[in-house]
């Protein structure tokens, strides 16, 4: 299985995060859009490493599917074939509140987004003129000054991440692969997230080999009992702000905590983190995230998504893990069958 780390993205960070990510022996890495730009790290690391490169996720809705098309040409070209473009949704509070755009029909507009990104991707690639004309945007105008032409490594793979069963059939049917929202659990991937990927499949007429399936985890990873109860405190820390959205409502649903998320949201409401944080107990944490020694972490990523994914992107939320911790994960991952 291979292994996917995120990158410090401030800008003073991201060449030492770079390095300490590829000293760590992982496979790849990636950006969270969070409090720096999602794509510009990556153009540092494209120069620094040989590792895969991943946007997890660029935020699509207030973006133009042109923006995300140059953006991600540009850095296939700056890192010679090694990166995928990932994208996501958000919710509707940010959509509106923090980026000032517009909100409705999620899943509509992510599948129009994909297939004009790739409509874009088909037209400097020459195999058809730009005549991309959607319910939410129209592209038809494509000069040769604007025109970049092929790309020498191919376009890259375009990713959507998704949770709920709507947004996860919608990645199955349009994406080329699945980044799978880390905020999950053993069942609700089973029960939920399998089966929107197989109905997408179905509607596309893909069979599972045509699409990936990239695993995400957020891991409290410890040797000693104070490192393990640091990394458990972060990792809990976490699971109460994701817990908190309604729109993860179906996790805790289908652990049988579904009154876990009104309290969550009413406390977080209220600016109240700490209550937010006390109601998360370990066994949430190693329900919902990973939790234990290197290699207990990485043999239940294994039992988890091992059938399945190829590929797992790696969390460590709120605490700093000691480096040859970080190093046996990784290692003890990577030799999952």
């Amino acid at each position: 299985m291979r292994v996917h780390l995120q990158v410090d993205g401030a800008p003073r960070a991201v060449a030492d995060s770079v390095r300490r990510i590829s000293d760590l022996g992982a496979d790849g890495l990636f950006t969270f859009e969070g409090q720096h730009d999602v794509f510009f790290p990556l153009v540092v690391a494209a120069g620094a490493t040989e590792l895969e490169l991943m946007t997890n996720v660029a935020i699509a809705g207030p973006r133009s599917p042109l923006h995300l098309a140059h953006a991600a040409y540009d850095l296939q070209c700056y890192s010679r074939g090694r990166f995928r473009l990932g994208l996501g949704s958000q919710i509707r509070v940010h959509i509106e509140k923090r980026y000032g755009s517009q909100w409705g029909r999620p899943a509509a507009r992510m599948a129009e987004t994909v297939r004009a990104v790739k409509a874009i991707f088909d037209a400097w690639e020459g195999k058809v003129r730009l005549d991309f004309r959607g319910e939410f945007g129209t592209h038809t105008l494509m000069p040769p000054n604007f025109n970049p032409g092929p790309n020498p490594y191919g376009p890259p793979p375009v990713l959507l991440g998704a949770l709920g069963p709507v947004m996860t059939r919608t990645a199955a049917e349009v994406a080329d692969a699945l980044l799978v929202m880390p905020f999950n659990s053993a069942r609700h991937f089973t029960e939920r997230t399998l089966p929107a990927v197989a109905e997408g499949l179905r509607r596309s007429g893909r069979t599972a080999g045509e699409f990936g399936l990239i695993a995400q985890a957020m891991v409290a990873v410890g040797r000693t009992e104070a490192d393990l109860a640091a990394a458990i405190d972060g990792v809990a820390t976490l699971i109460a702000f994701y817990g908190s959205t309604p729109a993860y409502l179906p996790v805790p649903e289908a652990e049988g905590w579904a009154d876990l998320q009104p309290r969550l949201n009413a406390l977080s409401k209220q600016g109240e983190y700490a209550q937010m944080r006390a109601l998360i107990t370990p066994e949430m944490v190693s329900t919902i995230g990973v939790s234990g020694t290197p290699e207990e972490c990485a043999a239940e990523i294994g039992r988890r998504f091992g059938a399945h994914a190829a590929d797992v992107c790696c969390y460590f939320p709120g605490y700093r893990a000691r480096d040859s911790d970080v190093a046996d994960f990784v290692a003890a991952v990577q030799r999952l069958s």
